[in-house]
């Protein structure tokens, strides 16, 4: 069986994505979803327009523990505005966190 055919077998065997998810790509970068995508242009209209500065993308923060490395964490989105620095992680809903 050829890689390719392997590939096609497993990918219609995955469960769905944990929020039912649909990849896209805008301007050459791919996000995991359209709401993200979304985001990211409504942020970049802001940007524009001089409301936010600074704006970022999978910003990865270092997880530590008296000193000891546990992990990362990546945010989606990580921007200044209004003299605050906003780290955002976007999801599509609320949720309790």
């Amino acid at each position: 069986m050829s890689a390719g055919a392997l590939a096609q077998i497993q990918a219609a065997y995955r469960s769905p994505n944990k929020y039912r998810n649909k990849p896209i790509e805008v301007d050459g970068i791919r996000f995991p979803s359209v709401g993200e995508a979304n985001r990211w242009l409504a942020l970049r209209t802001l940007e524009t327009n001089g409301v936010i500065k600074n704006l970022r993308r999978q910003v990865r923060y270092r997880l530590e523990v008296n000193g000891v490395r546990i992990g990362a964490y990546v945010a989606d989105f990580e921007y200044d505005e209004g003299g605050a620095h906003v780290v955002e992680d976007f999801k599509g809903f609320r949720t309790p966190a």
